[in-house]
């Protein structure tokens, strides 16, 4: 599988599309890894994961050619642990605010004496020994969500052992009061302005978008790498266009020459 590194380095012109894997089914997760995304993001901040469930969701995804990411509970040192341990290789830490934050951040994934991270011989990241003790180097994303955050993007993203910074629009709108409008002008404003000096530091620079439309907007700004809604974003919106389309006029004319056999439309067993 691509680490999410090469798949920056590869990047060029074509910024890697990723989604959110939100649903917390691996079926969802392998279904949208065999879609063609290049990246997908499993969320553990606000999906309900637990350790094993993000084993087995790893596993679907290891059956496909889309590259995990997994963002953390939080930026705390046994989560961190734990998910390296069922074989993360690239983590995004949610709301870092400094510095500081970012430090202790890339220090939870690397072990003495670079690190704080505790040996585990026989977890699923060194294949259960297979790999020798120590697992292959972790990819480290950290997320800048508020516009106190922004102000030290700089500082954030030169700390040794970040490899990428990521703009979460959602956060970063409710806290310019803004809530819910992720395209407000100022919304817009500060994330044109972020992939710009991240650009000229030379780090790589992500965020999401609702859809191909605003993808399109966020890679004339500069970003690198974009994921486009989320697995359920994706699945309810495909699911409400068709109940909204058979409740037309159109749609009642085309449900009734179904059911009189006059047209014949292929079915999922």
């Amino acid at each position: 599988m691509t680490s999410f590194r090469q798949l920056l380095k590869a990047a060029g012109a074509h910024p890697p599309i990723g989604t959110w894997i939100t649903s917390a089914s691996p079926i969802v997760a392998e279904a949208v890894g065999h879609a063609g995304f290049d990246w997908g993001l499993v969320d553990m901040e606000h999906a309900p994961l637990d350790y094993m469930d993000l084993v087995h969701l790893l596993q679907a995804i290891g059956n496909t050619k889309m590259t995990p990411v997994v963002r953390v509970p939080a930026n705390e040192t046994v989560a961190v642990k734990r998910v390296l341990d069922a074989g993360a290789p690239t983590l995004m830490f949610p709301l870092v605010q400094s510095a500081d934050d970012a430090r202790r951040a890339v220090a939870a994934t690397r072990h003495a004496p670079q690190g704080v991270r505790s040996m585990a011989t026989l977890s699923r990241a060194t294949r259960y020994g297979a790999a020798g003790a120590a697992p292959a180097p972790v990819g480290v994303i950290v997320e800048l969500e508020t516009p106190q955050a922004l102000e030290q993007l700089e500082a954030v993203a030169q700390v040794e052992g970040v490899d990428a910074v990521f703009i979460g629009p959602a956060d970063l709108s409710a806290h310019l009061g803004h809530a819910g409008n992720l395209m407000h002008p100022e919304v817009m404003r500060l994330m044109g302005d972020a992939a710009q000096r991240c650009r000229r530091l030379g780090i790589p620079v992500g965020t999401v978008g609702a859809s191909p439309d605003v993808v399109t907007q966020f890679r004339a700004m500069g970003f690198n790498f974009i994921a486009v809604a989320s697995d359920l974003g994706l699945l309810m919106r495909g699911a409400q266009a068709v109940v909204q389309a058979l409740r037309t006029p159109d749609g009642e004319l085309h449900v009734h020459s179904l059911s009189s056999g006059t047209r014949t439309e292929p079915t999922a067993a």
